[in-house]
C-alpha cells in the first residue's frame, strides 16, 4: 500500500474514532448520569430509561443512512464524512450542557433525546461513508486489511472513552462524577470533532468514486431509493448478515461494563478496566483478521464468527456472571471478542463489495442502519428487560439465536473478495502476494 492509501486511511479512521467516542461515552457513562435526568427510583429502571434513549438514537440511524448515504453517492464520500462529524459535534455539545431533572424536570431528558437523535443521524451516515471510503481508498488486494481500520478506529474511540472514565474514576469522587463529572467526556468529544472537521475538509476523494463511469447506475439515480431497490437482494443480504454481528458486538462492548457491574457484581472500576483491556486486544486483532481475509476470503471468517457465537454465547455469558474478579472476567471477555472479530474485521468491506459505486454508500448505509436499529441498538434494552423480568439467561439465547440466523446467510452467500469495485459483478484479475493471478467471480 502506498503513502496516499495510508493517508486516506488515517484521515478516515481519525474521524471515525471521534464519532464513535461520542457515541459510546453515552453508554459507558450512563451509570453516572442516569439518575441526573430521571426521578429517584429503581436503579435498573433508571438504566432502562437511559438505555431507551440510547436505542432511540439507533432508530434515527436509518434516516441518517438514507440522507447521508444519498449525499455520499451524489456529492462524494468526503462531503458526507464532513457532514457527519459536524452533526456529532453538535450532539456532544447538547449533552454536555443538558439540564438535570432537579433543574428542568423532564426537560433535561428531552435535550438528551434530541442529542441522541442527532447522533443517530450522524452515525447512520458515518458507518457507510467511512466503510465505503476505506474500502475504495485501498489497494485491491488489501481491502480487507484497510477496511478493518474502521473497527480499529471505532474501538479506539471506545477505548479512549473508557480510558477517560478510568482516569475520572481515580481522580474524582463518586459524588462528583454523578453530579457533574460525567459532562467532561462530552466536552472532550465536541473539541475532538472540531479538529476532525478541519482534517476532513482537506481529505482526498477516492479514485474509484471519481473515475467510475459505467457502474450500471444512471447519473440521475445515484444515491436514490429507486436505484437501491434495483439492488434489493444485496440490501436484504446486508440486513441478514449484520443481524448476528451487531447484537454480539454491542453485547460484548457497549453492554459488557454494565453487565459486569450490575449482574456479575464487580465494582464499577473493575468492570471498566476489564472492558478497557479487552478492547485494546480486540482493536489489535482487527487488521490481522482483515489481512487474513485478503488471503483466504471473507466467508471463512464470517462463518467462524457465526459458529463460535452460536455455540459459545450462552456458556461465556453464564460464566461471566459468576466471574467474581478481574482475571476470569478479562479472559472470558477476550474469548468472546476474538470470536466477534470474525465479523467486525471485514463486515465493512463485505457490504461495500456488494454494490456498484453509484449506490454503494446508500446501499451500505440504509440496510445496515435498519439492522442496527432492530438488533444492535436494542441489545442493551433487551438485556435489561430480561434481567428486570428475572430471566436474564433468556438474553444469552437471544444473542446466540441471532448469530445462528446470520450463519445461514454466511453459508449461502458468495465470496466477495475479488470483485472489481469499479464495476461490481464483473470479473477482474488481481495479483496477490501469495500466488499467481486469479480471475475473480461475480458478486453475490
Amino acid at each position: 500500500m502506498g503513502r496516499e492509501h495510508w493517508k486516506k486511511i488515517w484521515v478516515g479512521s481519525a474521524g471515525n474514532m471521534v464519532e464513535w467516542f461520542d457515541w459510546f461515552v453515552y453508554a459507558s457513562f450512563a451509570t453516572y448520569f442516569a439518575g441526573a435526568f430521571f426521578p429517584e427510583g429503581n436503579d435498573t429502571a433508571k438504566l432502562m430509561n437511559t438505555a431507551g434513549i440510547f436505542a432511540v438514537g439507533f432508530f434515527m440511524r436509518p434516516v441518517g443512512g438514507w440522507l447521508l448515504g444519498r449525499v455520499g453517492d451524489r456529492k462524494g464520500r468526503k462531503t458526507a464524512l464532513t457532514l457527519t462529524v459536524t452533526l456529532m459535534s453538535a450532539s456532544a455539545v447538547l449533552i454536555a450542557v443538558a439540564p438535570t431533572y432537579a433543574v428542568a424536570g423532564y426537560g433535561g431528558a428531552a435535550v438528551l433525546l434530541v442529542a441522541r437523535l442527532l447522533q443517530g443521524l450522524s452515525v447512520g451516515g458515518e458507518y457507510a461513508a467511512s466503510a465505503t471510503y476505506l474500502t475504495e481508498a485501498s489497494a485491491p488486494d488489501h481491502r480487507g486489511f484497510a477496511s478493518s481500520f474502521q473497527y480499529v478506529s471505532m474501538t479506539a474511540g471506545q477505548i479512549l472513552g473508557l480510558g477517560l472514565q478510568i482516569v475520572l474514576q481515580r481522580t474524582m469522587s463518586a459524588e462528583a462524577l454523578h453530579s457533574w463529572g460525567w459532562r467532561i467526556p462530552f466536552i472532550v468529544g465536541a473539541l475532538g470533532a472540531a479538529v476532525v472537521f478541519y482534517l476532513r475538509r482537506s481529505m482526498l476523494e477516492t479514485e474509484v468514486y471519481e473515475e467510475t463511469a459505467d457502474d450500471g447506475v444512471a447519473q440521475g439515480e445515484k444515491g436514490t431509493l429507486k436505484a437501491l431497490w434495483a439492488h434489493r437482494r444485496e440490501a436484504f443480504l446486508v440486513i441478514a448478515l449484520t443481524m448476528g454481528g451487531t447484537v454480539a458486538y454491542y453485547t460484548y462492548t457497549t453492554y459488557l461494563t454494565k453487565y459486569l457491574s450490575n449482574s456479575a457484581g464487580l465494582p464499577k472500576q473493575t468492570a471498566t478496566l476489564v472492558s478497557f483491556c479487552a478492547l485494546i486486544v480486540f482493536a489489535c486483532l482487527q487488521p490481522l483478521a482483515g489481512r487474513l481475509s485478503d488471503r483466504v476470503g471473507r466467508r471463512p471468517l464470517l462463518i467462524t464468527f457465526a459458529v463460535g457465537s452460536t455455540l459459545l454465547t450462552v456458556p461465556i455469558l453464564t460464566m461471566l456472571r459468576h466471574a467474581g474478579s478481574f482475571w476470569p472476567a478479562l479472559g472470558l471477555s477476550l474469548l468472546a471478542l476474538v470470536v466477534v472479530t470474525g465479523y467486525t474485521s471485514i463486515n465493512a468491506c463485505v457490504k461495500a463489495e456488494l454494490f456498484p459505486t453509484g449506490i454503494r454508500a446508500l446501499g451500505v448505509a440504509l440496510p445496515y442502519a435498519i439492522a442496527n436499529a432492530l438488533f444492535g441498538g436494542t441489545a442493551e434494552y433487551v438485556a435489561l428487560w430480561f434481567k428486570d423480568a428475572g430471566i436474564e439467561s433468556g438474553f444469552f439465547w437471544y444473542v446466540a439465536g441471532c448469530a445462528a440466523v446470520s450463519l445461514i446467510v454466511y453459508l449461502t452467500m458468495r465470496e466477495t473478495r475479488d470483485i472489481d469495485l469499479g464495476r461490481v459483478g464483473r470479473a477482474v484479475p488481481t495479483q496477490r502476494a501469495d500466488g499467481p493471478e486469479k480471475a475473480s467471480a461475480p458478486a453475490a
